[in-house]
């Protein structure tokens, strides 16, 4: 190559200014226009404003598709002082003897170079000077080895599935590329996503799919919640969720999402919210918690799965779940209680008798004998005569009289004996007009009733004379007890084998009326 330098059309010397900007330069060959990737052919080190002439002659012994012309003046580097201050390229011509196509040497490039992989071949003498890509040796006989290829055998092969496929010309890999590569050369990674052989193979539920390894798919920083398994694509077993599966769903639940563990399904009786992990309300149970507790005693201790009172029964319910009420004479917390024996039917709660008391009873449980001061007690013969009555010619009924003052008296059957311990008298006696006529009726029923009396006791005498045995008399005075409620309102209501005191006195307002 032969370089002509800009004189300006004056004398060439110290003395001419574009001589010390021609000191300094450097030529370079190269395949490409970045000289870092050529060859330095020259570097003028040794050249002064007096020695360096107008048009220089380089020889490079080497081949390339570019020569480069390049000098510099960096601020930081010194320089000899006969060099310009500043870089300049100040040229007029830069000529290249060779031939235009590789190949080829001697005169008029007319001859092929003598060895048949050489690329480059000493222009006079034939001589290799390069190879072809993808040959080596001294007369470049020989191709790069496996696993190298192109220019000087230089390139390294790509991911090729196998290395002896790779051809040595231009790398392109022959049998394919290994799992996780792609392209002629096999040098590029599968895509986002894909990984395997011939990258078909689809990701699985990688935590960062950045992450999925391109020739297996391995999941390297772990899976998406809901997945495991190296390649994150096994859905978790039922029971666990979360990253890797290593949460545990909640028990209660019938079923939880493997990414969440939200019970999707429900959740067993007893339990609600979205992870099942509450229990019922006070007060409700069961299934979605939709059913509510019994009679519990205590509403806190209705078992929030089954609804069954722990702690027993509210007053007037039985069972497991206090939903039963008392069987009829049963009250009290779990029906643990019996109604008093005197009452007609008692409450299932406080065992009070509601319905009233069998007669000779009183108060709110029937456990009171009734007792009269202002009023009169009925024996009836049925009580009186148990065991003797049978042998009496006459229907008798005893009446004993508690009261001081005088009044009218209805003597009654044993039909007409009243269930309460209340007297009603029709009709109040006169103290000044009818006491007389009282006493003279009341003399003559004493009279009957000592009679009576002589009478049971004959017959009681007669039945222990005749060896039969007897027990001793004790009246019934449980339902001897008991209060005559209601007058007679005509004389068919009572039995006709008893007779009635007739109403004597006149005046009402003497006395008040007993109840």
């Amino acid at each position: 190559m032969r370089i002509y330098y800009r004189t300006g059309n004056a004398p060439w010397g110290p003395t001419n200014g574009f001589t010390p900007r021609f000191l300094g330069f450097s030529v370079y060959v190269s395949n490409t226009t970045d000289k870092s990737e050529g060859s330095l052919c020259f570097k003028d080190t040794s050249y002064t404003v007096n020695t360096i002439p107008p048009v220089i002659n380089i020889t490079c012994p080497m081949h390339g598709q570019y020569v480069i012309y390049y000098n510099e003046r960096l601020s930081w580097t010194s320089f000899p002082s006969d060099e310009y201050r500043y870089a300049h390229n100040d040229l007029c011509e830069f000529e290249i003897y060779g031939c235009r196509i590789p190949g080829v040497y001697g005169t008029n490039c007319s001859m092929p170079c003598p060895d048949n992989n050489c690329r480059y071949c000493h222009i006079e003498t034939g001589a290799c000077q390069g190879c072809k890509p993808g040959y080596q040796g001294h007369r470049c006989e020989l191709e790069c080895n496996d696993g190298k290829y192109g220019e000087v055998c230089g390139e390294e092969c790509g991911f090729c599935a196998d290395l002896s496929y790779c051809n040595h010309v231009n790398g392109t890999c022959l049998s394919g590329c290994d799992a996780g590569y792609k392209g002629n050369l096999c040098r590029h990674e599968c895509d986002l996503g894909t990984y395997g052989d011939k990258c078909n193979e689809t990701c699985g539920n990688c935590q960062d799919l950045n992450e999925c390894h391109h020739s297996n798919g391995t999941c390297l920083t772990g899976c998406r919640a809901g997945y495991d398994g190296a390649l994150c694509k096994t859905p978790c077993p039922d029971g666990l969720f979360g990253p890797g599966c290593v949460d545990k769903c909640n028990i209660t639940c019938r079923g939880c999402n493997r990414v969440s563990g939200l019970c999707q399904n429900g959740c067993l009786p007893g339990w609600k919210g979205d992870y099942c992990h509450i229990e019922c309300d006070f007060g409700t149970y069961g299934d979605m918690c939709n059913e509510t507790c019994g009679k519990c005693l205590d509403q806190t201790h209705c078992h929030h799965t089954n609804g069954t009172c722990l702690s027993g029964c509210s007053a007037g319910y039985d069972g497991a779940l206090c939903k039963t009420y008392c069987d009829d004479n049963f009250f009290g917390e779990n029906c643990k209680e019996r109604c008093n024996e005197t009452c007609i039917g008692c409450n299932r709660k406080t065992g009070v008798c509601e319905y009233g008391c069998r007669p000779g009873w009183k108060g709110i449980y029937c456990h009171e004998v009734c007792v009269f001061q202002h009023a009169m007690l009925v024996i009836t013969e049925k009580d009186v005569f148990k065991n003797a009555a049978r042998f009496a010619k006459y229907h008798v009924t005893a009446i004993m009289l508690l009261v001081t003052a005088p009044m009218a008296v209805k003597v009654v059957g044993r039909e007409k004996i009243a269930s309460k311990c209340v007297l009603t008298v029709s009709k109040l006696l006169d103290s000044s007009t009818d006491k007389q006529s009282f006493y003279v009726a009341l003399s003559l029923f004493c009279g009957s009733l000592l009679l009576n009396g002589f009478f049971v006791a004959y017959i009681i005498i007669l039945r222990k004379s005749k060896g039969r045995g007897s027990k001793k008399f004790q009246p019934d005075l449980t339902t001897a007890n008991t209060i005559v409620e209601e007058n007679y309102k005509n004389g068919s209501d009572v039995n006709g084998e008893y007779q009635e005191l007739g109403e004597i006195g006149k005046d009402n307002s003497t006395y008040e009326a007993l109840q």
